[in-house]
């Protein structure tokens, strides 16, 4: 499953042309060109609310999320103007240097999900807001309260290195989740309306983004995920996460039976088991690779398999190479939350060492760190015959 860079993350670092320009280079004192006076910021601005643009989303030739997220990427005189007027500037970069093929993309899926929300009534209204108090267990949310890594490990467990598992999600709102994938998908079936499925490899399931969670999902990655990733996760990203892309699978006799070894297009990934009666569908988990090792094989310390619970996540690196093995009886549904770091992703495009998180890359670190002592060794072993 290939890993590529979104569309913000082609654009950042780049100085975008001024509509106000003469020709010559030269700007006019308009606001637009006081507005293209000024870089984008390498890093977020963190303690920065950005605006919703949800409103706005008939009108946008992008996602509205993507507005939000890259609205934190603004030079500071920036913040400080109208919506309307910061639209303009983020339009213009994105049309500038998004390809034309993306942005087809982007207008084509942006229609899809018009046309789904415009017609499809949701069973649940209040899942669509997520009143936390309601929706994650108690110990869950006294461990977010406290922000904390000592309070994070008070609730979680690591059963094998870079995999965390822990409690998250009431009995309640895991049959909520449920019972509105099935009404969506009762309205899909009854309109035989066309829908694009989660990713390459699961035949069955729902995006949850394409029929109004976004909002949802993208608060419980900043209020819920975020926060844990930046503590467990920090060498990929963790700490800023934003943007993500959630769905629902559903394996079974009747659905997808398995799932065959891969890597997520996310840096972080949250898998939550919804339900319900079933057996089999482990996780197998085969280490942690950058693009080069994907296929690089796997050493007898990195094999673990996870048993899914209901209600109980499981929290790992996107390159963390997994699979699920055969649902062998009843019906597993799990909610999936691939989070991503455009931050990172620019990043990553300079480097060649991930040896912080690429357990090949550590292993040939450490082969190549004791061929050099040896040979050190060696060469004084050789002087101190010379000497004597």
């Amino acid at each position: 499953m290939s890993v590529d860079a979104s569309p913000a993350d082609r654009f950042k670092q780049f100085r975008p042309a001024s509509p106000a320009s003469n020709g010559n280079g030269v700007l006019s004192a308009s606001p637009a060109s006081v507005k293209a006076a000024h870089r984008l910021r390498l890093n977020p601005t963190s303690d920065h609310e950005p605006d919703s643009y949800e409103d706005l989303q008939s009108q946008l030739d992008f996602s509205p999320m993507l507005f939000s997220s890259l609205e934190r990427y603004l030079p500071p005189p920036l913040l400080t103007l109208s919506r309307d007027a910061k639209v303009d500037y983020m339009r213009d970069i994105l049309l500038r240097y998004s390809p034309e093929g993306e942005r087809t993309r982007v207008l084509r899926h942006r229609e899809y999900r018009q046309k789904i929300l415009a017609n499809y009534k949701p069973l649940h209204r209040e899942l669509y807001t997520m009143h936390a108090a309601s929706f994650f267990v108690p110990s869950f949310l006294r461990a977010l309260k406290e922000n904390t890594e000592e309070s994070f490990r008070s609730i979680i467990t690591e059963p094998s290195p870079g995999i965390y598992v822990f409690e998250m999600l009431q009995s309640r709102a895991c049959a909520m989740l449920l019972s509105e994938v099935e009404s969506f998908e009762r309205w899909v079936h009854d309109t035989n309306f066309r829908i694009m499925r989660p990713n390459t490899m699961n035949k069955y399931g729902v995006v949850l983004d394409d029929f109004g969670l976004e909002t949802m999902l993208a608060r419980m990655m900043d209020d819920f995920v975020r926060p844990i990733a930046r503590v467990f996760f920090p060498e990929v990203g963790g700490s800023t996460l934003d943007s993500h892309h959630g769905f629902v699978v559903e394996y079974g006799m009747d659905r997808d039976v398995e799932l065959g070894f891969h890597v997520d297009d996310s840096e972080v990934t949250l898998n939550v088991c919804l339900g319900e009666q079933f057996s089999g569908g482990e996780l197998f988990f085969r280490g942690v690779r950058c693009d080069k090792h994907v296929n690089s094989e796997t050493q007898s310390e990195e094999s673990f398999d996870y048993s899914h619970s209901p209600g109980h996540a499981i929290l790992h690196r996107g390159r963390h190479r997994h699979g699920a093995r055969a649902t062998t009886s009843g019906h597993r549904a799990n909610l999936i939350l691939w989070c991503r770091s455009s931050v990172f992703r620019e990043l990553r495009k300079y480097q060649t060492d991930f040896s912080s998180w690429c357990g090949e890359c550590l292993r040939t670190k450490r082969a190549r760190h004791q061929l050099s002592l040896a040979s050190t060794k060696l060469e004084l072993m050789k002087r101190e015959r010379r000497a004597s």
